[in-house]
């Protein structure tokens, strides 16, 4: 925890620990201080604050709920919210205390290398046969020992596929629950509002809907696994700088069509377990005690059943405040929730039993309803995982991924060239990530070992510059047949990035787009390779035949990667973000009000116009589109019809290989004075593969809600009055086929 860089005294951009991030010092001190006081303080609170994590030999609570006399809460057949109601009238006041609060202190810490700890622990109450709730990060794989390094979700959201989000999602649960955790934290479901947001590598990209279907389909396919998910973190949590302060002042119309929608379909279809509250505030509260947002919207109207888990070390103004509000786990330990400050509440007046009870039952009830009361706890038993079929799935989904952004004069694949020159540092390195869902790897491939294992299968020579000498870099492209640079930034939890220039990413790396330029220069067949967590500038885009982007592609990246260059699998990505063609183009870049904000409050003044809604609408031209992404076959898009429900196109393969077509549906409402609307919203994509000169026909399915708009006077949704326009394209700007519905 101590080592953590937000607890650390400032730094410079460009410090060694975490080059290129942003600090804000005042607040970084306070929050050292705030998180040391809460080590003092916590013996007092709970005893139990500071046990390390129970190693896989540990005594562990009763395998069984136990006898259905003494314990009737353990009869199977009775639903939930019964057994809950009984259990929660067997507790006393100060077990109830302890059940809304976590038991382990370092365990975020030390998970990133050690195998038998965990983000955190509820031990529960061994009186009652209340088993223990175990949490392990599972945003890319989990957090806890080695474990499966899968590609970052914005990797898995360039697949543009729901089925690799199954794959992903099942694949967390699987080593999650083998690791003998019951909760999975993940998946993250926050928009990039902002293409320098740290944590931008942890997100499905900037489109909600986007978002959304990718984040249903990973919550179920985890949760069959038997583990739940913990949908985070809600909401509006943007960005890095001064997270722990900041006040997202945000839109009701914003926060219904762009922010909360994929929380919304979290719950209401992905049936999430926990959904996870964040660090900032909202329109003036704290997200973990903010009664709009958990009261009247996830509880209420969204009908919320599971449990509500706070960020580890929130801020919160109180235990009252929080409890009324509709948190119900305090993680990691309990600096508010815990019997003496529950027990003082209480005789203040400030909390009352039913509010305390409804909390517990809360986590009592989710706990009966996956089933943990009625098995023994998972085994810590890692030995059981399936790795060399969990590599395997880490490297195709990486494929799924990896996204063909230029490609002048067929450059590629590199089925022609005899001779190979890979430069930069980044290509013999693994990038990833860096914070709480960094995974510690088991056998990380990097780009480099990826391509020279592919082309001495070919005879192809391959020689590597690390590119610190950018003229003995030239040098070497000079020579070669082609040349590829790999570059990457360094993108991670608790700070944003200071500007969108890769050197602004990763200063350790020297300035990648000098050598960029430098190696074009040398030779005009020169293909990048982006391993970025975000949008980056592309300076050099112009002057370089080809561009990849394999985001951050998990340990598995280095074959993937050297798979699609080689041109054994088509490159399957589309990219989830816009990139800008400068600095000032980019989203939430109107001043300090809007980004980092001012005076503690940051001003979504956007409004709705976010990503490429946002160039859309001012009509600003973007490097590259979102939804682009190229195929080394060709397609044709025809027979396209249109109905309420549906929209129907067929994708022809018109090429001479086997490809990857992904349309993209896209509406254009009607606006009002009140709801201007954006040129156009995705609404539906799809994902097909084709040998040549095979067709399909595509159904992307629409309901009312894709027609509707948040209507802020009457706090309800409403259908857009008038005609709505019906596009469908391989990106937000490549439209192949229009029609109106009215």
């Amino acid at each position: 925890m101590w080592n953590r860089p937000e607890f650390l005294s400032a730094a410079p951009p460009g410090a060694p620990f975490l080059p290129g991030a942003s600090f804000r010092p005042t607040f970084l001190r306070a929050a050292f201080i705030r998180t040391a006081l809460a080590a003092l303080l916590a013996p007092a609170l709970s005893a139990s604050a500071f046990l390390p994590a129970a190693p896989a030999h540990a005594a562990a609570p009763s395998a069984a709920c136990g006898d259905v006399t003494e314990r009737p809460w353990c009869r199977a057949s009775l639903p939930p919210d019964r057994r809950a109601a009984l259990l929660l009238a067997a507790l006393t006041l100060d077990e109830k205390a302890d059940l809304m609060a976590g038991d382990e202190f370092l365990g975020q810490v030390t998970s990133g290398w050690d195998p038998n700890a965990r983000a955190g622990t509820l031990n529960g109450v061994p009186r009652l046969g209340v088993p223990a709730l175990r949490f392990s990060g599972g945003d890319a794989g989990v957090r806890q020992g080695t474990a499966t390094a899968l590609p970052a979700p914005i990797a898995l959201a360039a697949a543009f596929d729901p089925a690799a989000a199954r794959r992903h999602g099942a694949l967390v649960g699987d080593e999650t629950r083998r690791k003998g955790s019951e909760v999975t934290l993940g998946p993250a479901l926050d928009l990039i509002r902002n293409p320098r947001f740290g944590r931008s590598f942890e997100q499905y990209g900037e489109d909600p809907h986007l978002t959304a279907r990718l984040g249903v389909e990973w919550i179920r396919a985890a949760q069959a696994q038997g583990v739940m998910a913990s949908a985070k973190h809600f909401a509006a949590y943007n960005q890095e700088a001064d997270r722990y302060t900041v006040d997202a002042v945000v839109g009701d119309r914003a926060l219904r069509e762009i922010y909360l929608p994929p929380f919304e379909a979290a719950v209401r279809e992905g049936g999430a377990a926990t959904v996870m509250c964040a660090y900032n505030k909202v329109n003036g509260a704290w997200n973990c005690e903010n009664r709009t947002l958990l009261g009247r919207v996830l509880r209420e109207e969204w009908r919320f059943p599971g449990i509500v888990v706070s960020d580890w070390m929130t801020q919160l103004s109180g235990t009252a405040p929080a409890a009324r509000a509709g948190l119900d786990l305090e993680m990691p330990i309990g600096q508010r929730f815990n019997p003496l400050s529950v027990r003082a509440e209480i005789a203040a007046g400030r909390l009352d039993q039913a509010t305390l009870d409804s909390r517990v039952r809360a986590i009592l009830r989710t706990m009966f309803a996956f089933g943990v009361f009625d098995r023994p706890p998972y085994p810590n038993a890692p030995e059981t995982i399936d790795v060399p079929a969990h590599l395997a799935a880490a490297r195709e989904l990486a494929e799924e991924g990896v996204t063909l952004l230029k490609n002048d004069r067929g450059v590629l694949p590199l089925d022609r060239p005899a001779s190979i020159a890979v430069i930069g540092s980044a290509a013999d390195a693994y990038v990833s990530g860096g914070g709480s869902s960094q995974v510690l790897a088991r056998s990380p491939v990097t780009p480099l070992q990826g391509i020279r294992e592919r082309a001495a299968r070919a005879g192809i020579r391959v020689d590597h510059d690390a590119g610190a000498d950018r003229a003995r870099a030239a040098a070497l492209a000079r020579r070669a047949d082609v040349a590829v640079v790999v570059a990457a930034d360094a993108r991670t939890e608790f700070a944003d990035q200071w500007c969108l220039a890769l050197i602004c990413g990763d200063a350790l790396r020297g300035d990648q787009d000098a050598l960029i330029e430098a190696v074009a220069t040398a030779n005009p067949e020169t293909v990048v390779v982006l391993e970025n967590g975000g949008p980056v500038l592309l300076p050099w885009a112009g002057r370089v035949a080809g561009i990849v982007q394999a985001w951050y592609p998990g340990e598995q990246g280095g074959n993937a990667l050297a798979r699609v260059l080689f041109g054994d699998v088509d490159p399957g990505g589309r990219s989830p973000v816009t990139f800008p063609a400068a600095e000032r183009d980019a989203p939430a870049s109107g001043g300090p009000a809007q980004y980092p904000g001012r005076d503690g409050s940051v001003h979504y003044s956007e409004g709705v116009l976010v990503g490429y809604r946002h160039y859309d609408a001012r009509r600003i031209t973007p490097r590259f589109a979102f939804g682009h992404g190229l195929s080394y076959t060709t397609f044709a898009f025809g027979g396209l019809a249109v109905h309420r429900d549906r929209v129907e196109v067929t994708v022809t393969n018109t090429g001479a290989r086997r490809g990857t077509a992904v349309p993209q549906l896209y509406l254009g409402l009607p606006g009002t004075a009140e709801a201007p609307q954006p040129p156009r919203q995705l609404k539906g994509f799809a994902k097909v593969r084709l040998d040549p000169g095979q067709s399909r026909r595509v159904t992307m399915p629409l309901n009312d809600r894709a027609f509707s708009y948040w209507d802020e006077t009457a706090g309800a949704w409403r259908a857009a009055p008038g005609c709505t326009s019906v596009m469908v394209g391989t990106s937000s700007r490549d439209i192949v086929a229009t029609d109106r519905l009215c």
